[in-house]
């Protein structure tokens, strides 16, 4: 899964090379989240500062990243969340303060692709029903998905070659 994010100054074009995944955007005319399933040779265009997420839906997914400014900026949403401060996220979501940073604790910042590996969260219905089929011993548990990171850069990015001015 690749967090959700936007980029403020590009627009992107998600390419599936192989597996298969799904291109979540939110449409911030309508406020509906839309799906994009995608497969090899297919893309999904994600228009500049749309808030958006994928996840793959096959082992082995590997998306190209492709943009349409020299060096795409990102706001992650676990940026959002750990670093606007605890009290403003409290007083305007009329939240228990105390609460909110026990809530936000485990989010790691700036994590490109997620959960992070130390996540302990309730698996889906679907996952433990893989896990239930693969119970006899001759029958491997399936592969987990290889999450290709799309954003190799870590905040704050330097352009690697000087000046790009």
């Amino acid at each position: 899964m690749v967090e959700p994010h936007y980029h403020q100054n590009a627009a992107e074009l998600v390419y599936c090379i192989s597996g298969a995944a799904i291109v979540s955007i939110l449409n911030p005319f309508t406020k509906k989240i839309e799906n994009y399933p995608i497969k090899p040779g297919q893309v999904a265009n994600v228009p500049q500062g749309w808030w958006h997420y994928e996840v793959a839906t096959e082992d082995d997914t590997h998306l190209l990243a492709i943009f349409d400014a020299p060096t795409p900026e990102v706001i992650l949403g676990s940026d959002i969340l750990t670093f606007t401060p605890a009290n403003i996220m409290a007083h305007t979501y009329c939240l228990d303060e105390k609460q909110w940073k026990k809530t936000i604790a485990p989010i790691v910042p700036s994590t490109y692709i997620g959960p992070p590996k130390n996540c302990n969260r309730v698996k889906s219905a679907s996952e433990k029903q893989k896990e239930s089929d693969c119970k006899c011993k001759h029958k491997p548990k399936p592969k987990q998905p290889n999450y290709m990171n799309p954003y190799p850069y870590h905040y704050p990015y330097v352009y690697p070659y000087g000046s790009y001015y």
